[in-house]
């Protein structure tokens, strides 16, 4: 037997569907991009990581800085609910600015390094460039070359930006190498895939067998990282923006599908990609809350 609804049973489900979409659609516009921030834990011994070496370290990625959806008081939350985990080291993986297509009214660089000056941690920090941070500066790319604005404003208050370049730090008595590669696809909008980043001329800086710890914006380089690496830090993908049962709509079927979120593991080597903070090309987030990605990496976490 098929019973059919009523005209009132008909119109009272589309008006409850109609309400609960527009819930989902205000929470996905307003509420998680805006106002939740988790802290996203990973614990694990990398492979050749060295015997007692306990380390802490705070990821921060994709920032986007701009009014309304990352204003400088949702910057200063970021940075005291980061100095509050009480990292032994902090990493920031790029995209400073904000994205034009979500951008109401921009904030200027100078600005956002000020708040970032206020990262508190025993080992510094250190940081990398994104795309944005190339497609946002005119004249870097009408130059073909940098330093971006991004790189002049985070040393102007004294966090080091790596371009190629490998540092030798210590915890402890004990070393390990941090390493950030240049951006992968910095003159993309000019039609060009000309890359900046040089895996083997950051390791050719690595001097000893200490563990190496690599950022990089883009995961997608991911493949071409060798196992001489402990663990590969990345941001870029903001893990799709829109998460369903685990999955990235965005990235289904896509090259970059395996690399949008999460803990990757390929052939014995490490890859954590954050989802990061801000927002590009739609201001919405929806099952991937901004978040900042704590590591313990060492002597409390399991080997893997």
């Amino acid at each position: 037997m098929v019973i059919r609804p009523t005209r009132r049973q008909l119109l009272g489900g589309l008006g409850a569907s109609a309400l609960s979409l527009g819930s989902t659609g205000a929470y996905a516009f307003v509420v998680e991009p805006r106002f939740r921030l988790v802290v996203t834990p990973y614990a694990l011994t990398p492979p050749g990581w060295t015997p007692g070496l306990s380390l802490r370290v705070a990821v921060i990625a994709d920032i986007h800085v701009c009014e309304p959806w990352m204003p400088l008081d949702r910057v200063a939350e970021i940075v005291d609910a980061t100095n509050a985990l009480a990292p032994d080291l902090i990493l920031l993986l790029g995209d400073y600015p904000g994205s034009p297509s979500v951008t109401w009214k921009p904030v200027p660089l100078t600005e956002l390094a000020r708040r970032l000056a206020e990262l508190r941690a025993p080992l510094g920090t250190y940081a990398v460039l994104g795309n944005h941070d190339w497609w946002d500066d005119a004249w870097a790319m009408q130059a073909g070359h940098g330093p971006v604005e991004s790189r002049r404003c985070l040393e102007a208050v004294g966090i080091p930006v790596l371009e190629n370049d490998a540092l030798r730090l210590t915890k402890s008595g004990r070393p390990f190498w941090l390493a950030g590669l240049a951006d992968q696809e910095p003159f993309l909008p000019l039609r060009s895939r000309r890359s900046l980043a040089d895996i083997p001329a950051t390791l050719a800086q690595v001097t000893d067998d200490a563990p190496v710890l690599l950022m990089a914006h883009e995961p997608d380089i991911f493949p071409q990282v060798p196992a001489r690496v402990a663990l590969t830090l990345s941001g870029h993908t903001h893990g799709g923006q829109i998460r369903l049962f685990g999955t990235s709509p965005v990235f289904h079927g896509s090259a970059r599908e395996p690399y949008a979120y999460g803990h990757v593991v390929q052939g014995g080597r490490h890859l954590i990609v954050s989802g990061g903070l801000g927002v590009s090309k739609v201001a919405v987030r929806f099952g991937v809350p901004p978040e900042i990605v704590l590591l313990t990496l060492g002597r409390d976490a399991p080997s893997v």
